[in-house]
């Protein structure tokens, strides 16, 4: 079955970097586009940023554009988002995503999450 194991999180101060990782299997990763996405306490879940299976597209939420880059290897059915010049606003749990279409039905794909605290 699909499965999805992020990584990378934890508490860094403003300005700093991080960057996670999720590993995935039980699908053919090369042909699916992946997200990242987030969630901040009290709000909803945020689509952060995403990429084509081939790596060749990517975009990107408008409060992120600049500092977070989104990126994949194939070869290792990893996707990563490395994270540069954090903001406290930037500190939410980040879920690793992807989704198949089965019979006209949309079926999300999610992982437990990492952590992301940004604080002096």
């Amino acid at each position: 079955q699909v499965q999805l194991v992020e990584s990378g999180g934890g508490l860094v101060q403003p300005g700093g970097s991080l960057r996670l990782s999720c590993v995935a299997s039980g699908f053919p990763f090369s042909t699916y586009a992946m997200r990242w996405y987030r969630q901040a306490p009290g709000k909803e879940r945020e689509l952060v940023a995403h990429i084509t299976g081939a790596g060749r597209s990517t975009s990107y939420t408008d409060s992120v554009k600049g500092r977070f880059t989104i990126s994949r290897d194939n070869a290792r059915n990893t996707v990563y988002l490395q994270m540069n010049s954090l903001k406290p606003e930037d500190t939410a749990v980040y879920y690793c995503n992807t989704w198949r279409v089965i019979g006209g039905e949309t079926n999300d794909y999610w992982g437990q999450g990492t952590q992301v605290t940004v604080s002096s």
